[in-house]
């Protein structure tokens, strides 16, 4: 087995209690990476398509990378992958924290769970060993309360993933939580878990990672934490200072946040953004953190709230819960934002679709197709501090109108009706990240690749050739924050070369991005999924254009986006089936044969 793996994947039968240890094969590990490169593997090859997302032939994955818990720095990822029951298609999301190491420490470099456990369980997973655990005693409890008790229970050097009530309860924008608030967020993959009565996933054991080469990883950590050291966001030293919301402000200005569920205008709409500010947001850190061994050490706790009463170590909110739950709700009050996001973390819930969710309940509310009696009394309004937490606290329970957007926007809009879905945003089921594609800050083909990634509405996914090296990032076990915004594919194979020493041109890592990309497409085209078919929100892509503001008269032509990396794929324009050359050259020969049989009768003309 090569340096980096720990070599062994655990398969476990929910419904049989079965437990089974697999060698992890040399090949798919240089040819797929790790994390949702493997995972994408696995399922597409192991699982039927058409399955039930919330029944007991869907597979979930929690993998890690081959520089997970290595020397490199930013290295604490690990995927959890899964048939999204929020798009019907692929999902996937991406964790922090330290449960990613530590189950490389527990001796496997991944865990697939099958059926459907008849009662709630945990996995223990020991320096090799694995057992499934009664989890009846924490099925209704918060992840926070998770946590603690199996911590308490197994020592302080294990970690747990696990879910909240939201996940027990089927809700499809709910997560999986480990470290009291990093979250594998998108996808709805909490549901999953949920579904097979899975309630954690504890992971312990000290078992050594080996490194090919040990003085050259120390050496290009050593070189990638100097190359951070630029001013300005994105530098370690602001991530360390402000985490990822150090322009949250400026952005609810700029156009880069959505305000008013994507139909707003921050300088009109939001004029007073104080309690956005940075500094203001700082004011509440009381203590500085970081995943597992990263020198970049964005995370923070807060102090104890005075209006709202979350608890000191409240893990401090991140920019994509600050805009979803700030501007994108009218809302700039900090505390209230603090709170939410309190709350989502303790019960197992996306923020980002959470959030969008509220804005969208709120919309709906501003124009008469929802009223108190539905609301419960709650006066849903634009900027209702008190509201936004009330209606956000009903969400987590699944109460009243809560038990409704608990599944997101696309389902509210159905079940509530009376032309909601005029506002609901959302691309193929999912809520967007907070980056408005207009302004093309975060990236000029965001619309693009928000509607044509297999995990649609991603902010931190990327569709076509640009998109490879993102891919080689999630599969590895870095963190494309602490990775950086400058670097590339280059440091990407000195990175796999040292830990790994399997010696990859840069093409060849590239190429590696290419085929998971590639396969977690063809999961979506066998699923009768293309991504070309689902529609953004025309608030996302102004049709019509705002009118005011920094985003007046822009409208993105999203065609023209779409088909150009089409293209550049080598994807066929109308049915997105890579070419038989293509799937081919990145080793599908069998694929090829489905999806392009040979012609029958005679040749056409010349």
């Amino acid at each position: 087995m090569p340096p980096g793996y720990m070599g062994k994947i655990l398969w476990v039968n929910l419904s049989s209690g079965e437990i089974k240890t697999e060698a992890l094969d040399e090949k798919l590990c240089r040819d797929f990476v790790g994390g949702y490169g493997i995972g994408a593997k696995f399922l597409y090859d192991r699982m039927k398509p058409k399955v039930d997302p919330l029944g007991p032939e869907n597979i979930l994955g929690l993998i890690t990378g081959p520089l997970t818990g290595s020397p490199i720095p930013a290295t604490a990822r690990y995927a959890a992958v899964a048939k999204s029951p929020l798009t019907g298609g692929w999902g996937d999301a991406n964790c922090g924290g330290d449960f990613g190491p530590y189950l490389k420490f527990s001796g496997y470099d991944g865990v697939f769970f099958t059926g459907i456990s008849p009662k709630p369980v945990y996995l223990l997973i020991d320096s090799g060993k694995a057992e499934l655990k009664d989890a009846s005693d924490l099925w209704g409890k918060t992840s926070y309360e998770t946590e603690d008790t199996l911590m308490a229970r197994y020592g302080s050097d294990c970690r747990v993933a696990c879910i909240g009530p939201a996940g027990e309860k089927l809700s499809l924008i709910s997560c999986i939580i480990t470290d009291h608030g990093s979250a594998a967020g998108r996808s709805g993959l909490g549901a999953v878990m949920g579904s097979k009565k899975l309630k954690a996933v504890v992971a312990k054991g000290n078992m050594p990672i080996k490194i090919a080469d040990k003085e050259a990883a120390e050496k290009l950590r050593n070189q990638h934490i100097k190359d951070m050291q630029v001013p300005g966001f994105g530098g370690i030293d602001s991530l360390r200072k402000y985490g990822t919301s150090a322009m949250t402000d400026k952005s609810a200005h700029s156009g880069d946040t959505p305000v008013r569920n994507w139909g707003g205008v921050g300088i009109i709409d939001l004029p007073n953004v104080e309690g956005l500010k940075p500094d203001v947001l700082l004011s509440y850190v009381a203590k500085h953190g970081a995943c597992w061994h990263c020198p970049v050490a964005c995370k923070a706790t807060l102090k104890e709230g005075k209006e709202y009463k979350y608890p000191a170590g409240t893990r401090r909110p991140e920019y994509e819960t600050q805009a979803s739950f700030g501007a994108n709700c009218g809302n700039a009050h900090t505390e209230s934002i603090n709170m939410v996001n309190y709350i989502c973390n303790g019960y197992g819930l996306d923020t980002i679709s959470a959030g969008t969710v509220i804005g969208f309940a709120i919309e709906c509310y501003e124009n008469g197709i929802l009223t108190k009696k539905d609301t419960g009394g709650i006066d849903l309004r634009w900027g209702n501090h008190q509201a936004i937490v009330a209606m956000t606290e009903k969400l987590a329970k699944r109460e009243g109108l809560g038990d409704i957007l608990a599944d997101g926007v696309k389902r509210a809009a159905e079940k509530i009706g009376k032309g909601a879905e005029k506002f609901a945003v959302h691309i193929g089921g999912q809520e967007v990240g907070m980056h408005d594609p207009k302004l093309g800050a975060f990236s000029p083909s965001a619309s693009a690749r928000y509607q044509m990634d297999a995990t649609p509405g991603r902010h931190t996914q990327g569709f076509g050739p640009s998109s490879f090296p993102g891919h080689i990032v999630n599969a590895s076990g870095l963190c494309l924050i602490g990775f950086g915004f400058g670097s590339g594919p280059e440091k990407l194979a000195a990175f796999l070369n040292a830990v790994t020493g399997f010696n990859y041109t840069t093409e060849e890592v590239l190429k590696a991005g290419e085929r998971i990309a590639v396969l977690r497409h063809l999961f979506n085209l066998r699923e009768g999924i293309r991504e070309i078919d689902w529609k953004p929100h025309g608030r996302i892509i102004g049709e019509p254009p705002q009118k005011e503001g920094p985003l007046a008269g822009v409208t993105i032509d999203q065609k023209a986006q779409i088909y150009w990396n089409l293209g550049a794929l080598d994807w066929d324009l109308y049915t997105t089936k890579p070419s038989r050359k293509k799937l081919i050259d990145l080793g599908f020969p069998e694929i090829a044969e489905e999806l392009w049989p040979p012609r029958k009768g005679p040749p056409g003309p010349p």
